[in-house]
């Protein structure tokens, strides 16, 4: 096996080695550097790539700045170049033993948008993505998105190219992506370029480096069995199976064309393989801050979606700090970086607390680190999704409230960017009284009736269903039979968007949220119920919830 393996990694250095050879031949860019890009304004913006080792490269702007690079004995070379104010379009020259002439350059805000399935969901494939989308010519808001990549080393570039916004190109972009940069451009009245990195079924830990996670010990693990199975791989064994499916794939015994089986430490759910293939290749190009819209794959069981209070600031920590030194300072080393809760999914509510609700934990988890890790926020989606469907058709909530963070946190726009967000709480007899932030103009049930999404519990820490009733900017909570209550939970549960939720009246939800601090799980007893369901049923069609119309 041993032997197999060398000689497959030997095919890939050797057919590196020819590719590199002709890159090094002449002065070569990555894919993100090319016609129609937008640059991130008022910065040294990094422009790199490849030419002749010790070649001396030199770019300029029709904006009348420029800088030079020298190629290392690897071939790479960057540049940083001043960029002006919002503008264009431009020109920019790329020369060294020959030239490269990029038209039709932007220069304004440009966010990376990265995470799995339901950040890539196409907008033409959401409920109201055809008629936004067919009104969606506007040359100002640009849009790159590369094809899927995973690799076990770091890779040098993607596919993908730049496009101006239009029906066409807006009907395959992110859903969440899009409703983002169009409220930016609304609001903001500047360039808005977008970089589109989503890659389905991958987990927090693909996306950044494996070495930066090995003090997570779940993480650790999993790439200690993963490359203990790797180890084993057999090729012989693996061809000689793809033979034997082939054959009754042929034989129309076998549904879906086979494919050779790989060792899993060359696969999407390797620690690191997703950065790899994703990331490294448009880092460090210059940018605002970062959209993120993952967890699904990282909340399987409650146990898995708690560590992810771990892993996200670990994410966050490492993007901004290497995303800083690799562009020398002109990228922010603590740019925003937003992310969005999981929405709603599974069969509607019916029990006060689910003990098992693995994407109650996300929510929960996603909700401290937006309160610990300065400079993030979180977009509230829980009152959106669907009972079956993993990839809920309703993005655009997502999106316009990743912008309100945006444009209040980012950019000062006087605006509310958060529905009721939980702040403390006091106990005053048998009620407990809960204080909130971001109540904009008001608190406001979702619909007529009484707020019946929370729960209470006493020192027996067995939650009923409580009343809840709001008094100004507060809200009471209380139960029959709890005389001393401890805490209260809200919307604790994997599908809680049919109870009628907490809003302010600008339209934006409350957070799910818990007053307590009691173990979600036992970890020496703790037995995983993966939560993921089968298949959507034949002629099921998606729920549209109804909320309040967001004001803003």
């Amino acid at each position: 096996m041993r032997n197999n393996r060398r000689f497959i990694h030997g095919v890939f250095v050797v057919a590196s080695l020819f590719v590199g050879a002709n890159v090094f031949a002449e002065v070569s860019l990555p894919s993100v550097i090319g016609d129609r890009m937008i640059l991130q304004q008022k910065i040294d913006a990094p422009i790199w790539g490849w030419a002749e080792p010790r070649e001396i490269v030199r770019v300029t702007g029709s904006w009348g700045e420029a800088a030079t690079g020298i190629a290392g004995e690897d071939g790479k070379w960057t540049a940083f170049l001043a960029t002006p104010s919002y503008g264009g379009p431009y020109e920019l020259n790329i020369e060294g033993k020959n030239r490269i002439d990029i038209s039709d350059v932007m220069v304004g805000e440009v966010w990376l948008c990265a995470g799995q399935s339901n950040m890539g969901w196409r907008l033409g494939a959401t409920f109201e993505g055809k008629q936004d989308g067919d009104s969606a010519n506007d040359s100002d808001l640009r849009i790159f998105r590369s094809e899927r990549s995973h690799n076990f080393d770091p890779q040098n570039d993607s596919v993908g190219e730049w496009k101006q916004c239009t029906p066409i190109s807006a009907e395959a972009c992110s859903a969440v992506s899009f409703y983002f940069a169009r409220k930016l451009r609304e609001e903001l009245g500047i360039p808005i370029g977008i970089i589109i990195q989503p890659y389905a079924g991958t987990p927090i830990e693909g996306w950044m480096p494996k070495e930066v996670q090995m003090d997570d010990p779940r993480t650790r693990s999993t790439i200690e069995k993963m490359d203990m199975e790797s180890a084993s791989y057999d090729l012989e064994k693996a061809k000689a199976q793809l033979e034997r499916s082939m054959a009754l794939w042929k034989s129309g015994k076998r549904r879906g064309e086979p494919k050779l089986r790989t060792p899993s430490n060359w696969g999407h759910q390797y620690p690191g393989n997703i950065f790899n293939g994703m990331i490294h290749p448009v880092r460090p190009y210059g940018i605002r801050g970062a959209i993120w819209y993952q967890g699904e794959r990282n909340a399987k069981d409650v146990a898995q979606a708690a560590n992810y209070v771990n892993q996200l600031p670990l994410l966050i920590e490492y993007y901004r700090s290497s995303w800083h030194e690799q562009s020398k300072g002109s990228v922010a080393n603590d740019f925003p970086f937003y992310f969005v809760q999981l929405p709603s999914w599974h069969p509607r509510q019916t029990e006060p607390v689910e003990a098992d609700a693995a994407w109650a934990v996300s929510r929960d988890m996603m909700r401290r680190v937006a309160c610990e890790t300065p400079n993030t926020g979180v977009a509230v989606s829980v009152d959106t999704g669907d009972e079956i469907l993993l990839h809920p058709k309703d993005k655009k909530p997502a999106g316009l409230r990743l912008a309100y963070l945006a444009l209040k946190q980012t950019y000062g726009k006087v605006i509310v960017d958060y529905g009721p967000f939980y702040r403390s709480h006091r106990i005053e007899g048998n009620r407990m009284i809960l204080e909130f932030d971001s109540i904009g103009s008001g608190l406001m049930p979702g619909k007529e009736g009484p707020l019946n999404g929370f729960a209470i519990a006493g020192d027996d820490r067995d939650f009923v269903w409580a009343d809840a009733t709001i008094r100004g900017d507060s809200i009471i909570v209380s139960a029959k039979g709890i005389k001393k209550p401890l805490s209260v939970r809200y919307a604790w549960a994997m599908n809680p968007s049919h109870r009628n939720l907490l809003y302010n009246k600008e339209g934006i939800p409350a957070s799910p949220f818990r007053t307590d601090d009691w173990p979600l799980f036992d970890p020496e007893n703790y037995e995983p119920k993966d939560q993921f369901k089968p298949a959507t049923p034949d002629g099921y069609l998606p729920t549209q919830l109804i909320r309040p119309p967001m004001t803003q």
